[in-house]
């Protein structure tokens, strides 16, 4: 149970310090983690970024100073807001009305919760994965900046896709396909807590040229943690994500190496409840 304990404290030592400029990298130690792995489980298991969740919580308990009675200013530079205007933005995006108008007698707040990490206890099942290495290869394809603020990465990922395929991207991309078939790959993974990574429908290099507007990314080399997914997409595939990273990762000791990360979409019906594809993670122990 280390791993839920270390989860726990990171939370205790985001909520002591929710006033303070959070040192991620420490947060991360508390977790017994890299800073990386330990932003990846949390958004996966949660639906939030880390920053997010600060957020949301610094928000929760600005809302409880205002019916406290304390200055709005005083609770803007609290929570780090570098100007009034700056809090009562933030305010209004998560309460739907001003810090002003919190005030008033009868008011709805939004609250969101301090939160703790569990086991849950489900019938067993069993998760078959392998370990392979591979060497650098380079993928080509069609590419799309995804925000990752409230979850938009769930939605904006399939639409992603059928765009590809509305616009004839995945048709050219599929008569490309090697090996491997077609792929999604997920880069700048560093910058998914500040809001953001790059997601590719792409396949493996191939010889000749390749459209305006398509792009290549080198995947360097790295040992995987290989598992089929079997079900429609994409819940099946958000399904078997999430499991590894609530269930894989905290049983075996690896943890998320911080490098590109990609799916195999054999052909098939991706909609089809026996559709199998694989989910590739870079690990290290």
């Amino acid at each position: 149970m280390d791993w839920l304990d270390a989860m726990n404290k990171a939370i205790e030592y985001l909520e002591a310090n929710i006033t303070e400029k959070i040192d991620i990298e420490k947060v991360g130690k508390i977790a017994l983690s890299s800073t990386f792995h330990f932003q990846r489980m949390y958004h996966v298991i949660t639906g939030i970024t880390i920053t997010e969740y600060v957020r949301r919580r610094k928000l929760t308990l600005a809302a409880q100073d205002i019916l406290s009675g304390e200055k709005i200013i005083d609770i803007a530079y609290k929570y780090g807001y570098e100007t009034p205007e700056a809090f009562t933005k933030a305010f209004r995006k998560m309460h739907g009305i001003s810090p002003s108008a919190a005030r008033e007698p009868g008011t709805t707040l939004k609250a969101y919760p301090r939160l703790s990490f569990h086991i849950s206890i489900k019938g067993a099942k069993n998760m078959n994965y392998k370990i392979i290495e591979k060497g650098s290869f380079t993928v080509v394809g069609k590419q799309k900046r995804i925000t990752t603020a409230d979850g938009e990465n769930f939605k904006q990922v399939p639409e992603f896709w059928e765009e590809c395929m509305k616009d004839g991207s995945y048709e050219w991309i599929r008569s490309k396909a090697g090996k491997l078939g077609v792929l999604g790959v997920s880069t700048d993974l560093e910058n998914f807590d500040g809001g953001y990574f790059t997601y590719m429908v792409g396949v493996e290099e191939f010889e000749g040229a390749f459209p305006e507007g398509y792009a290549s990314v080198t995947i360097p080399a790295a040992n995987w943690a290989v598992f089929e997914s079997v079900g429609a997409l994409p819940e099946a595939a958000h399904d078997i994500m999430r499991r590894i990273f609530s269930e894989w990762f905290p049983a075996t000791g690896y943890q998320h190496d911080c490098a590109p990360q990609v799916e195999i979409y054999p052909e098939g019906d991706p909609y089809s409840p026996n559709y199998r594809c694989e989910i590739w993670i870079p690990v290290k122990k």
